[in-house]
């Protein structure tokens, strides 16, 4: 989380590509492990964002991963999914 933290301060000055990019990485760093422990729900969660925000690739990666999530953790997702966005 500490990465997107560190993002998170030029997301105005970025445009909506590079946004999208940022999001589908922290989804591919949750859903590989990379530099964390592998959490699916995070990973879910910014594929979904990345995806609103234009990424053809997060969208099918986000689709990919839900086939192996059980529906309460497609609910959670897409849950804080949504709370970031209001946030943010």
């Amino acid at each position: 989380m500490a990465r997107f933290e560190i993002f998170e301060a030029g997301f105005g000055a970025m445009g909506t590509t590079a946004q999208a990019d940022i999001l589908l990485e922290l989804g591919m760093m949750y859903a590989t492990g990379r530099d964390c422990e592998i959490d699916v729900v995070a990973a879910h969660k910014w594929f979904n964002i990345a995806a609103i925000k234009g990424s053809a690739r997060a969208a099918e990666l986000r689709s990919e991963l839900s086939v192996t999530m059980s529906k309460g953790d497609i609910a959670r997702a897409l849950r804080e999914a949504r709370e970031w966005m209001t946030m943010h």
